[in-house]
């Protein structure tokens, strides 16, 4: 793939690495990459890496958005939605629209799109059901995205991304930071996906693009979260924090939303369509990678 030409509105973690796979070793390093962000420190960190930031104020209108995407290959929106939907669809969907060099647009949404499955299982194929505020704002905005598809055959791709984790995000970190909880609740499981993952799911499918796909982005093994705490600790020699039930845990009403949803995501279809190994299949070998670069970075 050269000569490739990637934008991403909301360049942030997940970005940051995607940046760094494609101009990997293991892919083509030809990659132009560009984006906005709100943070005037990456934006100057990021020069460095060739990589090409607009500092932008979240609230504000870009004017000039048609020359900056101009000759854009690849699109990547990783912006955060709001009660409307998705801003950047709302305000640039004309821009987007008439650029004629676009093969592949990816919009990072999230499983919390399903809802409340009382820890059943779910595929791409169930129904949209969300029972939160951040999961209807994602709703929404994967509508407006797939109308895109639907009505100007424009290549939209949806990622729905079970909770993301990696260097500097994981139960590694939390327990650094002396943080960690290990929460019980009955019979629940969060979904989750190394980062190292996400990057090789997103560049499969710029190879390979579906217009119109939807792809659930999880690991094999749902896991309650005190679970993983306990690897964590384990993996780093430390004792583990006392487990204390939901009921008693005191949680922010933020954290306490987390476990208002229960249900297992499937992720068949990203390894029988975009033929997907994933690296880190589940918490136990994605911990062991953190805590590796950790030992290896103090």
């Amino acid at each position: 793939m050269s000569n490739k030409k990637l934008f991403c509105f909301g360049f942030g973690y997940t970005c940051d690495h995607l940046e760094q796979y494609l101009r990997s070793e293991n892919t083509d390093n030809s990659w132009q990459i560009s984006g906005t962000t709100s943070d005037l420190d990456k934006g100057q960190r990021f020069e460095k890496r060739d990589v090409s930031l607009l500092v932008q104020d979240q609230e504000r209108v870009i004017g000039d958005i048609g020359s900056l995407i101009k000759g854009t290959t690849h699109l990547l929106i990783s912006a955060p939605p709001k009660n409307l939907g998705c801003p950047i669809f709302r305000s640039y969907l004309r821009d987007i629209v008439s650029l004629d060099t676009l093969e592949w647009i990816g919009y990072l949404s999230t499983a919390g799109v399903y809802g409340n499955r009382y820890g059943n299982w779910v595929d791409e194929t169930s129904e949209v059901r969300p029972s939160t505020i951040r999961g209807t704002r994602r709703a929404k905005a994967e509508e407006q995205w797939i109308s895109l598809f639907k009505r100007y055959d424009a290549p939209v791709h949806i990622f729905r991304l079970a909770g993301i984790y990696g260097q500097g995000r994981s139960a590694i970190d939390s327990i650094n930071a002396g943080i960690a909880r290990r929460i019980y609740k009955e019979d629940h499981v969060f979904n989750r996906i190394h980062i190292d993952d996400i990057s090789q799911i997103l560049a499969a499918s710029m190879l390979q693009p579906n217009p119109g796909a939807i792809y659930n982005v999880s690991d094999d093994e749902p896991a309650p979260s005190h679970e993983v705490i306990s690897e964590a600790a384990r993996i780093m020699g430390v004792e583990e924090p006392p487990l204390i039930d939901i009921e008693y845990a005191n949680l922010a009403p933020m954290t306490e939303s987390f476990y208002s949803d229960n249900k297992r995501i499937s992720n068949k279809l990203i390894k029988e369509e975009l033929g997907i190994t994933l690296k880190y299949p589940t918490f136990r070998e994605g911990l062991q990678e953190c805590w590796g670069k950790e030992s290896t970075s103090a």
